[in-house]
């Protein structure tokens, strides 16, 4: 009968615990990681704290290296995969242990105790609170695996300071990912966790020499000649593209990893770069940097300002790679493309760079000169701005304006209503949208997303054709570099900027495979005196192409339908320049060759060929077969040094970009 009631007694308690552990109320056990943000091989660029500022960084078992999960059972809880989430053997061991020396000598923890108390954030000094351990290990036991437990340790054991778990432990101490740890280190990092304010390698050294000693000593591993030193500081959490990271983070605090296009070694080579570019410039001048694959659109490097604080005034917590500035002439290239594409003129066309007006709008050159008659190549080398806004008047502003968003750019008008100012920069860009506008036209005028996310995007709609895309980028591969800088390793088309005021200094260019934009400046818009995009940008441009690699990758070669002719062959309206009106109506006052008359054959001499002109707007200028011979001519007679034969082609152009033209033959 005692046996019965034995055994009934035994049955019961044994059915009250079970339902003591079945009604357990468990702490939340899905852990609350810091969102990360990562590069395209998934290195760490950065990662944003929890509450209370912890760092606390996401971790699988499988990432982490056998030797330190091996070391940790074997030091914490050497039957962590036999137990239930209690070990009755080391818990009868420490109480007898206490009851003989009269004091703690040995916890009895377990692992699974030990993350039950981390979720709750309950202490260990009281029996009530040790109770509640016991029955929370019990019932986690019952609900996870033992991966699942390990997990959670991993990720809430405590390290020094702010930081929590495994991984941000080894940034924190080591610099690393915990996926490949030396012995002396996995050792530190099983025995900080027992004391992590005591043991912290930057205030107590010695205490932490000491407990990994005893970690070592414990688990018998052969000591070394000489154990290297405990770190005596903490790394710093790494903080590449922070401005990026940011925004990634604004708009989808939700999402716990962003796994990015960014190259790490590139991102690094690029904030370097930013830093070196603003030293010894006035106090407040930021500079920002984008580097794109343009085959891809995949942004691989993204420096918003030179460094992620304000230190010398320089608002670097503002993103400059996303704010409205002025471009300058970095839009001149697009207008020639619209203009080739629409047959209003050819790289080798002649245009009159002289006075104009347009109503109260009179654009002048940067350096109030003018340059008379010279090949739309050469005006856009020279980055000239009337050529471009007689471009843009015959184009129509509203159709470059379109042009900018079929790129995929976002521009926006300070005014509202597109004018011929926008030719010169008078609109408002970023400098994302000018890396976008630029990887279209080496794409050969097709429009190429740009991207920071994995997903491939493909590219979309059309804004320049093939042959005028090449044209322009031809024209811009012929630039010569800024001084000190080789093109020996291979062309890169580049155009430079600098808007109104010295306000932006801009340089965007590509080469076969990558586009690069450059600009500085003032985050709050004020002047830098004295910048100029070819002086402060280009060498920026130049030295992260050099950065990127020692070779350029080839431009391609152009279509097979490029009209590659100079401009003494060029059909017959597209030699000069001229308006539609001006094609199509008779214009008064236009010069008139009256001698040689057109078709003549004339005798060789020693005296070369006279020409006399009729009316025409002072001054002149003559081109025999496409070249000046003759330039600000304020006669109309003179004589040309002739004497080859054969056919000659003579033209003249006067102020307006009106003209006229005769061929002779000289026998």
């Amino acid at each position: 009968m005692a046996l019965v009631v034995s055994l009934g007694l035994a049955a019961h308690c044994r059915d009250r615990i079970d339902r003591w552990i079945a009604q357990t109320v468990l702490p939340p056990v899905l852990s609350d990681v810091s969102v990360e943000v990562r590069g395209m091989d998934g290195t760490l660029l950065r990662a944003f704290a929890v509450e209370n500022g912890r760092m606390r960084l996401a971790l699988r078992l499988e990432e982490v290296d056998p030797k330190f999960v091996e070391m940790l059972i074997a030091y914490e809880d050497r039957r962590f995969f036999r137990h239930h989430g209690v070990d009755y053997r080391a818990m009868l061991r420490a109480g007898v242990q206490a009851l003989w020396y009269g004091e703690v000598v040995s916890g009895a923890s377990t692992i699974t105790m030990q993350v039950a108390r981390l979720l709750e954030n309950s202490g260990t000094g009281s029996s009530a609170g040790k109770l509640r351990q016991i029955r929370v290990a019990l019932a986690l036991e019952r609900h996870l695996s033992k991966a699942e437990i390990l997990t959670l340790y991993l990720h809430h054991a405590p390290y020094g300071g702010a930081v929590e778990g495994l991984r941000a432990a080894s940034f924190a101490w080591f610099g690393k990912e915990p996926v490949r740890l030396t012995e002396a280190e996995a050792a530190l990092l099983v025995a900080l966790p027992q004391s992590p304010e005591k043991r912290r390698p930057d205030r107590h050294p010695q205490a932490a020499l000491e407990a990994r000693a005893r970690v070592l000593a414990r688990l018998q591993f052969a000591p070394e000649a000489r154990q290297p030193e405990v770190p005596r500081q903490m790394h710093a959490f790494p903080q590449d593209a922070p401005h990026l990271a940011a925004r990634l983070h604004r708009q989808s605090a939700a999402t716990r990893r962003h796994d990015t296009t960014i190259d790490p070694h590139m991102q690094r080579q690029m904030q370097a770069l930013a830093l070196r570019a603003v030293a010894g410039q006035a106090k407040g001048v930021s500079a920002a940097i984008m580097v794109a694959d343009h085959s891809t659109g995949a942004i691989i490097a993204h420096v918003g300002s030179p460094a992620f604080s304000g230190d010398n005034g320089a608002l670097g917590f503002v993103d400059m790679t996303d704010a409205l500035r002025s471009p300058g002439s970095t839009l001149k290239p697009l207008v020639y493309g619209l203009a080739f594409d629409e047959g209003l003129a050819h790289p080798d066309t002649l245009i009159n760079d002289a006075p104009v007006a347009f109503g109260s709008y009179a654009p002048q050159n940067f350096d109030g000169q003018f340059r008379g008659m010279l090949t739309v190549r050469d005006a856009l080398t020279l980055s000239l701005n009337i050529p471009p806004v007689l471009l843009t008047h015959e184009l129509g502003a509203a159709r470059l304006m379109s042009g900018l968003r079929r790129a995929g750019t976002r521009p926006e008008l300070p005014a509202g209503q597109a004018g011929l100012a926008v030719a010169l920069g008078g609109v408002g860009m970023r400098l994302t949208d000018l890396v976008q506008l630029y990887a279209g036209i080496a794409q050969g005028g097709r429009a190429v997303p740009l991207r920071v996310e994995r997903e491939h995007a493909a590219k979309t709609g059309r804004f320049l054709s093939p042959v005028g895309a090449w044209q322009v980028s031809h024209i811009l591969a012929g630039i010569a570099p800024p001084s000190g800088f080789s093109a020996a390793t291979g062309q890169v088309a580049y155009k430079t900027g600098t808007s109104y005021g010295h306000r932006d200094a801009w340089a965007i260019g590509f080469d076969g495979q990558h586009v690069v934009g450059v600009w500085l400046g003032r985050p709050d818009g004020t002047p830098v005196p004295g910048a100029f995009g070819g002086d402060l940008a280009a060498p920026v441009l130049f030295e992260a192409f050099g950065r990127i690699g020692s070779i350029r990758m080839p431009l391609p070669l152009p279509p097979a339908d490029t009209l590659i002719l100079g401009t003494a062959h060029l059909p017959a309206p597209l030699r000069v320049f001229q308006s539609r009106e001006a094609v199509f109506s008779d214009i008064p006052n236009r010069p008139v060759v009256i001698f040689p008359p057109d078709g003549t054959v004339l005798r060789r001499s020693g005296f070369g060929v006279p020409l006399k002109l009729r009316a025409g707007v002072l001054p002149l200028t003559v081109l025999v077969d496409g070249l000046p011979t003759v330039t600000n001519l304020r006669v109309r007679d003179v004589v040309l040094p002739l004497s080859a034969a054969g056919f000659t082609r003579i033209s003249v152009v006067d102020a307006q970009g009106r003209s006229d033209s005769v061929e002779i033959r000289l026998d």
